[in-house]
């Protein structure tokens, strides 16, 4: 594995109140889904099963027309369920990087957010057994994931910079929406491409993980001796 470089070390913070500054709602399971219908869902998806609503009806004993009453349709349910999952991923980064400011946390976040996807076996069963729902629910503009995870992204990044440990030169919804993207196209790469997945991605995280850290280290203002653009051109001298 590619090593993160040092990082930035501050005094301990407040772990809950990090927590809560990127997730406000939590990691609790979605209120809407009754309880034994969601818990039915996740043990299913754990267990690498399709998470097929007939088989999950006759799971719980009751009519599929019911289940879909009071759970929505297949999609909706894995839809709450990903992001579900995500927010406890997300969360148990952030508390982790409590000691961290700047782009040491972002790079330690993020990286720690993607290996742990890369390494999610329930979640690598999905992509191979049902790649199309997969990355329209995983990358898709309208899903809870995507959605979700770059405004857990905006937070941090806004949180950082309040404390004045991250300024970048870049508008937060722009830098996290790019880092989300990028991340996505190399955790997604087989998918994307309809090819074979391969047999070892840790080498294609690690590079993700460079390409990012290079990205917010370049557009971190303070990290330069004089304050300004990231890039400058030097100024054509006449003839």
């Amino acid at each position: 594995m590619t090593s993160v470089p040092q990082a930035c070390v501050k005094a301990p913070g407040n772990s809950d109140g990090d927590a809560r500054a990127v997730l406000p709602e939590g990691t609790a399971v979605p209120d809407w889904v009754p309880a034994e219908i969601f818990a039915a869902a996740v043990d299913a998806f754990t267990s690498e099963q399709r998470l097929d609503m007939r088989s999950l009806a006759r799971r719980l004993g009751v009519a599929r027309a019911t289940l879909y009453r009071r759970a929505g349709n297949r999609e909706r349910l894995l839809d709450e369920l990903l992001w579900w999952r995500a927010r406890r991923l997300l969360d148990d980064q952030v508390r982790a990087s409590i000691q961290l400011a700047g782009t040491g946390r972002l790079i330690a976040v993020i990286g720690g957010v993607l290996h742990g996807i890369s390494t999610d076996r329930p979640l690598q069963a999905f992509l191979e057994s049902d790649p199309e729902t997969a990355l329209r629910l995983l990358s898709g503009t309208g899903s809870a994931v995507h959605s979700g995870t770059i405004g857990a992204l905006e937070n941090l990044i806004d949180l950082e910079r309040r404390r004045g440990s991250f300024d970048p030169s870049l508008d937060t919804p722009t830098l996290a929406y790019a880092i989300v993207r990028l991340s996505e196209g190399f955790l997604y790469a087989d998918v994307i491409a309809a090819r074979a997945p391969a047999i070892d991605r840790t080498p294609d995280i690690d590079r993700a993980i460079t390409l990012i850290h290079a990205l917010l280290l370049g557009l971190d203002l303070s990290s330069f001796p004089e304050r300004g653009p990231a890039f400058r051109c030097s100024p054509r001298r006449r003839a």
